[in-house]
């Protein structure tokens, strides 16, 4: 019998503890904080604020691998009405619909964005440059990044076509991303893992393949490698309680700029108090860029979708996420340039920036099953739908 640590009990680290309990390894989980999740936990209290905003694409096989265990669990449908409130922010004033050259990217015929490139000159070339600026601005809601338009082609090209895909492949667990959470940790009790919260990790085991499932930074400091190093983004966040009032904005959408502002009681009411609305923004913001200016072009886009805010505020949280939103590609890299997901001397990585396709979460998943493949000479396909 195989025996397995994994260090990190965040979706990734869940995922491969679940995967290699299944193919009947004896499985050890270690966690720093006192609650499993990672970015994927919910905030306990009245407001069930994730860290950030957070959506689960059901385009990828995590999807797939989550039904299967029954795993998702009740979503929290976004009505029709509410749908209809998405704003588009475009030349300052509030849309309902996207500019037309915007929609020339999203045609069924367009081809594939090249990885050598950079978004706004290729996508330039076919919707003008304020068709290109308002599309990659668009893309940051799955990107969150301060300037999309100089990321790989190939790389925001997939995200932007994720992100307007109708239906839209986002979908929220109800109660927020820590319900998953919760039902993964259930799952892997059931099959024998030992999980041990309020346990960091300073040196790793000898005597056991290791899947480090942290952040990069942290992974970079307790295996002592300088190199495991990958561009993100810094994402300003911005977390809002208001008392409700009828006709505020589902969404606003900045295509002058990144950024994005919703309201998340709009599909699900258990995230706030009754007669309370709960609203969560991320706006990227430029390395040198300051946390006021990115508060503040939030609170643009709030002047704009939520009359009358400010009177209504009855909590508020400010953050700012530094590399902390998952990896972005550079023209002329992708998903395989990243730190690869095996290590050497029994070490694997899994997370949202090392060597793994997909888009937001889905890179979790894809890496923490194939760094239990590797380990369990097993094909990382047959693991995910096992």
């Amino acid at each position: 019998m195989h025996r397995i640590t994994v260090v990190g009990g965040g979706f990734a680290g869940l995922t491969a503890a679940i995967t290699a309990a299944e193919a009947g390894a004896k499985v050890t989980v270690y966690e720093a904080h006192h609650t499993l999740g990672g970015r994927a936990r919910t905030a306990e209290g009245p407001y069930r604020t994730n860290e950030g905003p957070h959506a689960l694409y059901n385009g990828g096989p995590h999807w797939i691998w989550l039904k299967q265990r029954n795993l998702i669990g009740p979503l929290a449908p976004l009505p029709p009405l509410e749908a209809a409130r998405l704003r588009l922010r475009h030349h300052g004033v509030l849309r309902r619909t996207p500019p037309f050259a915007l929609l020339k990217l999203l045609r069924p015929g367009v081809r594939q964005a090249p990885v050598d490139a950079d978004f706004l000159s290729w996508a330039t070339g076919i919707a003008g440059e304020e068709g290109a600026r308002a599309a990659a601005n668009y893309s940051a809601v799955a990107l969150f990044h301060h300037d999309p338009g100089a990321l790989s082609a190939a790389f925001v090209q997939e995200r932007l076509r994720r992100a307007t895909k109708l239906p839209p492949e986002a979908h929220y667990p109800r109660g927020g991303w820590a319900s998953v959470i919760d039902r993964m940790a259930a799952r892997a009790w059931n099959l024998g893992v030992r999980i041990e919260t309020l346990s960091r990790i300073d040196t790793l085991p000898t005597d056991a393949p290791v899947v480090v499932a942290t952040s990069l930074p942290a992974a970079r400091r307790l295996l002592g490698d300088d190199s495991l190093t990958w561009p993100g983004g810094r994402t300003v966040l911005l977390d809002l309680a208001l008392r409700t009032r009828r006709g505020d904005a589902f969404a606003v959408s900045d295509l002058d700029a990144p950024g994005w502002i919703e309201r998340f009681t709009a599909q699900d009411r258990t995230l706030a108090p009754a007669g309370e609305q709960l609203i969560q923004g991320q706006i990227p913001i430029a390395p040198g860029e300051r946390h006021a200016d990115g508060l503040a072009r939030a609170e643009e886009l709030l002047d704009l979708g939520f009359e009358g805010w400010r009177e209504r505020v009855t909590w508020r949280r400010e953050a700012v996420a530094d590399g902390r939103t998952g990896a972005v590609d550079l023209p002329g890299r992708s998903w395989r340039d990243r730190p690869a997901v095996d290590r050497g001397d029994g070490v694997y990585l899994a997370g949202d920036q090392v060597a793994a396709p997909g888009v937001l979460s889905e890179v979790s998943f894809n890496s923490a099953v194939t760094a239990v493949a590797l380990i369990l000479g097993r094909s990382a396909l047959d693991l995910k739908h096992a």
